[in-house]
């Protein structure tokens, strides 16, 4: 019994030293800072935390070491991700990090938070930096303008299938520069004579539904179309274009590589690297406002042939020799 009096007393005078440890440790180590990193959906990209964590690497900062990652997911429910980025700053995070949505709901939710964002827009018209070269306010990051790839998309496209008169394009109409990226689209399209069929997806529903219409409506070539949903579904609409014979072109590697036709774009996993290394640059004291927005400088056209193949496409020796990736 008096074993078991005195076990207690030992466990009473542990939890008070326990109480007491935190708060003699914590005066002498300062808390690590926390990184808020928002995305509409986070299950498809594990390739993009991987290259954000190694670009952290690079700046100095290792997870649970001297940072620690706070990941926040919005399920694919955009409208959920300004009550995200409250909650994040509430925590009182040393900065978030995220795609253009997510830039946009921190950028409303705070003006001192730092912000590191990667998107496929154009930063100035989005409203989230004063200038590329001085951003001017808590915001930076990385630009790797897709409205503007659209055009040359196209022209690939042409190249594969030059007889298609009508091309199909999947749209997310929640996406932030889905607009503008339609409009460039539209443009090229136009100029040589094509038309575009413009497809509004942002369910799964929508995807099987796009295909029926394309489909009925002669669609002689697909653009998968930009955004984080689009992206998310990549292998979804990879089988439905290989199910329904349409060559297509995409906005990331990742596409090619689980069966698609091709894709023409700079790397978006490189982009969150870069976004590591400006986090890391921030938590060590430099100011968004004076770190210039950053562009890619390459960018990689990749080429499943076995897919070229299967649709019964030639690819001309001119477009192979262009290509950064065969895949066979």
């Amino acid at each position: 019994m008096a074993s078991h009096i005195e076990r207690r007393k030992f466990l009473a005078t542990l939890g008070g030293a326990a109480v007491a440890w935190p708060l003699a440790a914590r005066a002498q180590q300062p808390a690590i800072p926390v990184v808020g990193f928002l995305r509409t959906t986070l299950t498809d990209v594990p390739h993009y935390v991987t290259a954000f964590r190694q670009g952290l690497k690079e700046a100095g900062f290792v997870e649970g070491q001297n940072v620690a990652i706070e990941f926040r997911s919005a399920e694919g429910q955009s409208d959920q991700l300004p009550a995200l980025a409250a909650d994040l700053v509430r925590r009182q995070v040393a900065l978030i990090v995220g795609h253009t949505p997510s830039a946009l709901a921190a950028k409303a939710a705070t003006t001192t938070v730092p912000i590191v964002f990667v998107t496929g827009g154009d930063p100035v018209r989005l409203g989230l930096v004063a200038s590329i070269n001085r951003p001017g306010s808590n915001a930076t990051g990385i630009s790797f303008i897709t409205a503007e790839l659209g055009a040359k998309q196209l022209g690939l496209l042409r190249e594969l299938r030059p007889g298609a008169v009508r091309i199909a394009v999947l749209v997310d109409p929640k996406w932030p520069i889905t607009e503008r990226f339609v409009s460039e689209v539209r443009a090229a399209a136009s100029g040589v004579g094509q038309q575009l069929i413009v497809l509004s997806v942002s369910s799964d529903r929508e995807i099987e539904t796009a295909f029926t219409t394309l489909v009925q409506r002669e669609a002689g070539a697909l653009h998968a179309g930009i955004g984080a949903f689009i992206s998310s579904q990549r292998e979804r609409i990879v089988a439905l274009a290989a199910r329904h014979r349409i060559p297509a072109i995409y906005n990331v590697r990742e596409a090619v590589a689980a069966g698609g036709l091709m894709s023409y774009a700079p790397s978006i996993t490189d982009a969150y690297r870069q976004a590591g290394i400006y986090a890391g640059r921030i938590l060590k004291g430099e100011k968004p406002a004076e770190l210039p927005v950053m562009r890619p400088t390459k960018f990689d056209l990749v080429i499943n042939l076995t897919t070229a193949k299967a649709l019964g496409l030639d690819v001309p020796d001119r477009v192979l020799a262009l290509a950064d990736e065969v895949i066979e």
